[in-house]
């Protein structure tokens, strides 16, 4: 009991004091005058979006970023490697290359001008603030499930009960495989369990990652609808692969009355577009959720912003319910962040299950 007491008081101390700081910096922002309008657009978009250098802080009008490497190809010269903090050295042109400005049809992505000073987009396999992150977290991920079974390789788990983080881990393994793949998936799912376990840690990982404001997190991994697309494309891929003969026949010959078959193949057209609207479903549910979470908690902050302009009654009420609403939200994204791998990893589960179906056979049919 008091050991819950305790952590309860560290929990409650450590939101108090974040909601003290911030509201510290708000203040400090206020006292000072207002420039310029606040751009929501660009706040909004600038943290949820990718980027060719990884922004920290902004200290006293000097800018603290990390560049990133950038490595194009262009069909003319050839092979191009440097920083990205070489287009801020040279105005913005480097090598005569160029990141799109604002309303371009590239914009935000690095672009040359050919020679009627049209925007051509070279091979780009920079490694961006989204890339960065996700090798960041991928590393992470690597290390805490090798520390986790090197403690199982150390100790005898019949001899010593796992305790603290290793403990936590073999919850989280144990529900998700025997609570969501080996009942959605039956009995081959041990064939299934390193792909499905390592898709829920990915997602949940990159998921908390995100939520953390500072250097090495705050990317938006799972909002970017590349990274929902690769996922859902391994799931597809897993399930069509592996797809018995009667989960086919289903699909393109399956048991409803013959009107809906022929001659117009109504029932097997609407299958065979279900093969694709469920991995598309799985890409969408993942990014929409993750990209509107932080999106929300932005568009809060700038709330405080906004208002600095409205007076001083205005300017605290606002500032106090941001604050609170974004403390509340940040416990929701935990919430949803665990919820949002969970889900992807039962729903990859679920079809793959109804991948393996098999018709019974003759015998079953005679016994039954």
């Amino acid at each position: 009991m008091r050991k819950k007491t305790f952590h309860n008081i560290v929990f409650t101390s450590i939101f108090f004091l974040l909601s003290i700081v911030s509201l510290s910096a708000v203040a400090q922002t206020a006292a000072e005058p207002v420039k310029e309008p606040i751009n929501m657009k660009k706040i909004v978009f600038g943290h949820i979006g990718d980027s060719y250098e990884w922004h920290i802080t902004t200290w006293d009008g000097v800018k603290i970023s990390i560049p990133l490497p950038i490595i194009i190809r262009s069909a003319t010269t050839g092979w191009h490697t440097f920083l990205s903090s070489k287009f801020e050295e040279n105005g913005g042109n480097y090598e005569g290359f160029s990141i799109a400005p604002d309303g371009s049809k590239y914009e935000g992505k690095i672009v040359e001008h050919g020679p009627n000073g049209v925007e051509i987009r070279p091979i780009d396999i920079s490694i961006t603030k989204v890339t960065l992150a996700l090798l960041i977290n991928s590393f992470l991920l690597v290390c805490i499930v090798l520390g986790v079974a090197h403690w199982y390789k150390r100790k005898s788990k019949a001899l010593v009960a796992p305790g603290g983080f290793v403990g936590f881990m073999e919850m989280f393994i144990m529900m998700i495989n025997d609570d969501v793949i080996k009942s959605c998936v039956g009995p081959q799912y041990r064939k299934f369990a390193p792909y499905l376990l390592t898709a829920f840690f990915f997602i949940f990982i990159n998921n908390l990652m995100g939520l953390i404001p500072f250097f090495p997190g705050g990317a938006n991994v799972t909002g970017n609808i590349a990274i929902t697309l690769v996922l859902a494309l391994f799931t597809f891929v897993i399930v069509n692969i592996f797809g018995t003969r009667a989960y086919w026949k289903e699909i393109f010959w399956p048991d409803v009355p013959w009107w809906l078959k022929v001659p117009i193949p109504m029932m097997p057209m609407i299958e065979f577009f279900g093969i694709f609207t469920k991995p598309f479903a799985l890409m969408i549910r993942l990014f929409a959720n993750m990209l509107a979470g932080h999106m929300a908690m932005v568009v809060l902050t700038c709330l405080i912003f906004i208002s600095a302009s409205m007076g001083a009654t205005i300017f605290t009420t606002l500032s106090i319910t941001s604050v609170l609403f974004n403390i509340f939200m940040n416990i929701l994204e935990i919430l949803i962040a665990f919820i949002q791998a969970y889900v992807f990893t039962m729903l990859s589960a679920v079809f793959i299950g109804l991948a393996l179906v098999k018709h019974p056979s003759k015998e079953e049919n005679a016994t039954a």
